[in-house]
């Protein structure tokens, strides 16, 4: 138990309700991409240059806006755009980052990204719409990156896990408002060995999901303005965690030490499926997942490349396609 966990291998955006967009690093830590429009994929894959530590992570803003952040080898943060036309040139954000960062969009312009730093505190930045800001710290003190949901007003709830294995939480009510203090979330017993995945499913339910010592996953629900308690929802996973909306509900998943990816939904009655379902086997990486019409998009490395399937809200489709 508490052993190294697999991360994900692949970033994916989605771009309106039929086009995404997917990125991985190649054999030199180089950012490459394809996109789906409809049923059919760019042919090859695009190669964006850079040398990144991690899959960096991305977001769409705007109508046709695509934006990856991610950390190099150098330890500093890398970033490009996408305008609807083409790439812009790559950027640096400097700082000196510790762990993968997270990246949220809000009102339609605003961008904004969080991580940890080599200090091991939480640093931020955001855009306006036309011009970066300095780094922000806010203090913590954490081992895994950081998780980040919004709303369009710009509220911020951002997640990770400190080095008392605890999960950490500190929350701002809108764009320009003072954040709250830090809120200690607790932990399952022996705290947590993964980073903590967040969904918001609406301005009143919000869930947290993370894999514990004894490589279950386990998640607490807030309601209004108050949380449950860490329930246990089994499995034994050997990757981080995803989560991913469909509808009104959302599910979990999460690569298990067997290799198998396995799912459990929960639906807008309140339910969760009874079982973890696998979904296939053999991979070697943390499951990804983006929106896809009424479902989701998941994607996971195999030995010899990249496959998705897709979600539909009440069923999976008929196999895995791959590799692409």
């Amino acid at each position: 138990m508490g052993s190294a966990l697999k991360a994900a291998a692949i970033a994916a955006v989605t771009l309106s309700s039929n086009q995404l967009s997917i990125f991985q690093l190649d054999s030199n830590n180089a950012l490459q991409y394809k996109s789906l429009s409809g049923s059919s994929w760019s042919s090859g894959w695009n190669n964006l240059g850079g040398t990144f530590s991690s899959v960096p992570s991305v977001t769409s803003w705007g109508s046709s806006n695509m934006e990856c952040i991610g950390v190099g080898t150098d330890t500093g943060a890398w970033g490009r755009s996408w305008n609807g036309n083409g790439w812009g040139d790559w950027y640096s954000h400097g700082g000196t980052w510790k762990y993968p960062l997270s990246m949220v969009t809000y009102g339609g312009r605003y961008l904004e990204y969080y991580g940890v730093g080599t200090d091991n505190t939480c640093w931020h930045q955001s855009y306006n719409g036309n011009s970066w800001s300095g780094f922000d710290n806010l203090g913590g003190t954490f081992t895994t990156g950081l998780s980040v949901t919004t709303s369009v007003s710009g509220a911020i709830d951002f997640y990770g896990v400190g080095n008392d294995g605890n999960c950490w939480h500190r929350y701002r009510p809108g764009s320009g408002s003072s954040w709250n203090s830090w809120d200690n979330r607790g932990s399952p017993p022996g705290g947590f060995i993964s980073q903590i995945v967040v969904i918001t499913i609406s301005i009143d339910i919000q869930f947290i999901c993370g894999i514990g010592y004894d490589n279950h996953m386990w998640y607490n629900k807030r309601t209004g303005s108050s949380w449950g308690g860490w329930e246990d929802l089994g499995g034994s996973f050997g990757s981080m965690p995803s989560v991913s909306p469909w509808g009104s509900g959302f599910s979990c998943l999460g690569t298990g030490t067997d290799g198998q990816i396995y799912h459990k939904s929960w639906s807008p009655s309140g339910n969760w499926q009874p079982n973890w379902e696998s979904i296939g086997t053999g991979f070697r990486s943390a499951p990804t997942t983006t929106r896809w019409g009424s479902g989701f998009q998941c994607f996971g490395r195999r030995s010899d490349g990249i496959y998705h399937r897709s979600w539909g809200g009440s069923s999976w489709s008929n196999g895995w396609v791959g590799p692409l």
